[in-house]
């Protein structure tokens, strides 16, 4: 474990193209990573649960993490809705002799890819098209018309920036990207 006590994985899409069940999934299948669960200002949604899914704070909480430097990175991905990537959960995970693996959005994914360079790796999960991502949003049942719209224009924006991971992996089937991104790892990680 010596050899990979420094890397980290990032796994990062626009919303609803995949990024969670991959993370889940890698998670299940390599018992060497463990999940940094970040920071948000959001409000929880059904069965998500605080320390596990997320931490669920104020944005005044937050804003005084970040004036305490306590985040490696940190966007405001919607309107007054921030997330961020504690140094704590990385320091956390690793004191348990595990790699750390971020489900992050895309600007955070290329901020964390910026520090740590050389030790990881980042997988960006594409959708097959914006139509099929829509599709995903809606059938979700969680965004409004104008939500909806708001994540879509951020999609088409988050796919200019995808020639800027290591690995690309298009999810037009599910356990085809899993099984992808796996293998992307364990090479990686030489496992």
């Amino acid at each position: 474990m010596a050899e990979s006590s420094q890397k980290l994985i990032i796994i990062t899409a626009p919303s609803g193209a995949g990024k969670t069940s991959v993370t889940k999934y890698l998670l299940e299948k390599i018992p060497q990573l463990a999940f940094s669960v970040s920071a948000t200002t959001r409000k929880s949604r059904r069965n998500e649960r605080d320390g596990i899914d997320y931490y669920f704070i104020t944005e005044e909480a937050f804003h005084t993490k970040i004036q305490e430097k306590d985040f490696i990175e940190w966007e405001m991905v919607y309107e007054g809705k921030y997330y961020g990537t504690f140094r704590s959960e990385l320091e956390r995970i690793r004191n348990d002799n595990k790699i750390p693996l971020l489900d992050i959005d895309v600007k955070g994914a290329i901020h964390v890819h910026e520090q740590f360079d050389g030790n990881c790796l980042t997988v960006f999960i594409e959708p097959p098209s914006v139509e099929e991502l829509k599709r995903r949003l809606e059938s979700r049942g969680t965004e409004s018309l104008e939500s909806l719209q708001t994540r879509l224009n951020k999609a088409v924006f988050e796919l200019s920036f995808k020639q800027q991971f290591n690995k690309i992996i298009v999810n037009d089937n599910l356990q085809q990207a899993c099984t992808e991104a796996e293998t992307a790892v364990k090479d990686f990680l030489k496992l």
